[in-house]
């Protein structure tokens, strides 16, 4: 009984009310500016940074999230149970669930959905801006291609778009050098100095 209550909702649990139930439909105008290095060095830290602006002058955008594509690459490789490979991995940060210590990664905080590489921070009122932050490591050397796609809702209802009324993406192409990184440890053991600063 859970497992058809589950299917027929489209994953929704049972006699709870749908996730796109109260998302309103129509088109909200954004604008996003981005950031991203585009030659990265293996185990490097870098962080992508995208800001996203609600241009209405009176609508407040229900849920504004971001897609991004690019993290992971597929091998052409027979045989694997996953073809799915990492190119930056996202990192973590301390923290505490309960009284256990834990890592919670380095992506925008309280942004994670239930969608694939999406996530959503939520309202965002008119002219006011949304940042979406992300502390990554190149962990695959070899070229690579980032992109994402800014939404005003996760359900498909809301839909957000540029000011020429186009979708709002944007996209990094770059390459991850097989280097090694030029760091040292400091003399507390625990700082870790970039050389190449």
């Amino acid at each position: 009984m859970a497992f058809a209550c589950l299917a027929a909702a489209g994953l929704v649990a049972c006699g709870e009310p749908r996730q796109d139930a109260d998302e309103p439909s129509g088109r909200f105008q954004v604008s996003a500016k981005s950031s991203f290095p585009g030659k990265q060095t293996l185990a490097k830290r870098s962080t992508l940074t995208i800001r996203v602006r609600n241009e209405e002058a009176r609508r407040t955008i229900p849920n504004v999230a971001v897609t991004v594509d690019g993290f992971n690459t597929r091998i052409k490789l027979k045989g694997v149970a996953d073809p799915t490979r990492p190119v930056f991995v996202i990192n973590g940060r301390p923290a505490s669930i309960g009284t256990f210590p834990e890592s919670k990664e380095r992506e925008p905080k309280g942004g994670t959905t239930a969608y694939v590489n999406t996530w959503a921070l939520g309202p965002l009122r008119p002219g006011r801006v949304k940042t979406f932050k992300w502390t990554v490591t190149a962990v695959r050397a070899g070229p690579y291609k980032l992109t994402y796609t800014v939404a005003a809702g996760l359900n498909g209802k809301a839909k957000a778009v540029g000011l020429q009324g186009g979708k709002v993406r944007g996209r990094f192409i770059g390459d991850i050098s097989d280097k090694a990184p030029q760091a040292r440890i400091a003399g507390d053991g625990k700082t870790v100095i970039d050389g190449t600063r």
